[in-house]
């Protein structure tokens, strides 16, 4: 199972998967916490990267001065585990249990309810 990231770790990872290029530099990442309007100390994002990559969702190398970091694991993927581990701890694996408490606790739009519920009868179809 992945490590939990913590809410700043996911904020950098956030950026690095909608980066359209495969590698994301130390620069682009302040550029884009300063344009989120959270900026970040050099020292600070240099700890937060080595701890993503200590916990193995990023790999860095250095090219020249400057690092380069890949993802190691998808955005997808990190939501489907986080999903996972948030249906077995809460509902006790019981996805049945989740989508009821959507529906039940009037968590999901009209729209929402549609949209599910079409995904549900075309995997039913196959």
């Amino acid at each position: 199972m992945l490590q939990k990231l913590s809410d700043a770790e996911l904020e950098i990872m956030k950026i690095i998967w909608e980066n359209p290029e495969e590698t994301t530099l130390f620069s682009y990442l302040m550029e884009a916490l300063a344009a989120q309007g959270k900026p970040c100390q050099k020292n600070t994002l240099i700890v937060l990267l080595s701890r993503l990559v200590g916990k193995g969702y990023l790999s860095a190398t250095k090219i020249g001065r400057r690092n380069e970091y890949v993802p190691l694991i998808s955005e997808a993927a990190y939501q489907t585990g986080q999903t996972r581990h948030f249906i077995d701890k809460v509902y006790e694996g019981s996805v049945k249990g989740l989508v009821t408490n959507l529906i039940a606790g009037d968590l999901l739009t009209e729209e929402e309810y549609e949209e599910l519920k079409a995904l549900l009868e075309g995997r039913r179809k196959d």
